[in-house]
Order: C-alpha cells, then sequence, then structure tokens
C-alpha cells in the first residue's frame, strides 16, 4: 500500500487557488493502486493529468510507476502549476507543469503517444457562467449535467492514447454516465468501472477506457 503524498507544505492560503484534496482526489488514488499491476506491466512512458490542481494524484502515479515514465500535469490556473511542481518536489518525484486548456497546446505533438491520462474533472452541476474561469471556481464548475468541460475532451481521447494507452476518469452520478460510455464507443474506446464510492450527496466513480480489440 502507498502512503497518500505529503501535501503539509499547502496551506488554506493554497486552498483558495486550488482544489483542496478531496474524497475524489482519493478515490482517483485508490483506483489507480487498484491497477498497479496492470500499469506497471505496460511500462507506461509518458503520463498525463489534466487539470493537476494540487498535484497530489500525479505525485501518487509517480510515487507507484517509478522516474522511468515522464509526468505532464496541465492546468488552466497558473497557480496550481506552481503548487503541482511543489508537490511534486516535497514528494522527491518529477513533475512537468503546462499552463494549456486541457490538452490544448499539447495535442499534436502527444498524438497517440499517452500511456496513462488522468481526468478529474469540474463535475458539479451549476450554470453555464460560471464554467471556464482560471481560478479556484474551475475546479468545480461543470455547467450543464455537469459535462460542459469533460465534453470538450472526450472527442481528443482516441487521439491522445497510445495503442495501450489507459484514460481514468472521475465522474459523479449526475455525470450521465451511460452517455459518456455512449460516446466514447463511438471512438473505439471501452469502458468499465473500477470503483464506486458515496460521499455524502455523491456518488463517485472513477471510469477506466481502453481501446477495444480489433
Amino acid at each position: 500500500m502507498f502512503p497518500t503524498p505529503d501535501i503539509s507544505h499547502l496551506n488554506s492560503a493554497d486552498y483558495q487557488y486550488v482544489y483542496e484534496p478531496a474524497e475524489d482526489s482519493f478515490l482517483l488514488m485508490d483506483a489507480l493502486e487498484k491497477d498497479l499491476q496492470s500499469l506497471k506491466s505496460a511500462r507506461p512512458s509518458v503520463c498525463l493529468e489534466i487539470g493537476c490542481g494540487s498535484g497530489i494524484v500525479s505525485t501518487f502515479l509517480a510515487q507507484m510507476l517509478g522516474p522511468d515514465s515522464f509526468y505532464l500535469c496541465t492546468d488552466i490556473n497558473p497557480k496550481a502549476l506552481e503548487i503541482t511542481r511543489n508537490t511534486g518536489q516535497q514528494n522527491s518525484v518529477l513533475l512537468n507543469p503546462v499552463l494549456t486548456d486541457l490538452a490544448s497546446s499539447l495535442a499534436d505533438r502527444l498524438e497517440n503517444k499517452i500511456d496513462v491520462l488522468l481526468f478529474n474533472p469540474p463535475y458539479v452541476v451549476t450554470p453555464s457562467e460560471e464554467v471556464g474561469s482560471s481560478g479556484i471556481e474551475a475546479a468545480w464548475a461543470g455547467g450543464v449535467n455537469g459535462r460542459e468541460v469533460l465534453d470538450r475532451l472526450l472527442p481528443d481521447v482516441h487521439r491522445l492514447l497510445s495503442s495501450q494507452g489507459v484514460f481514468y476518469l472521475v465522474i459523479i452520478k449526475e455525470n450521465k454516465q451511460g452517455d459518456i460510455e455512449a460516446i466514447m464507443s463511438k471512438y473505439q474506446l471501452e469502458m468499465t468501472v473500477v470503483m464506486l464510492r458515496r460521499s455524502g450527496p455523491e456518488h463517485l466513480s472513477v471510469l477506466k477506457f481502453t481501446r477495444k480489440n480489433p
């Protein structure tokens, strides 16, 4: 069992800028640990977390898989990149933060090169006008069905993933899992549910997508 990364360097001032790790963050880490053997056996070269926030999940992944993989982390919030880099340093792992919207500035260079893709999106159902800021609101505001940010990424996942790539996604019940599965199936990606957990009113799931066998 891997320990939760040390985030004692973060304080209340930092959490005014980035999402404080919560049950969804820990569920994603638990799902990655559950899949540790399959992840290690795939010998991933490039890992990418979209919307890295505090950097705790990428740090956990890097602690599990070791320094042979290259860890990219993107966020639209410049403060999140600074904090993510510091979280990696606090835990003696090297993370490579990139300021971009989702993976937009990396998509061409990373086409079919991502072995592990992670996204804990802003999934809360909110008014559309709350979506897309570069501040802390971007960490949770998901708009209609909590899907407005996620739906922008889904059509690009198949272009990012390597032939053996895997995509881990956190959702809540309101995000309509069946609809997400149908969208991804159009891109020849199949879904499995890795882990489920209830946290207060939220029914959280971690979904995993891989390429369908030809």
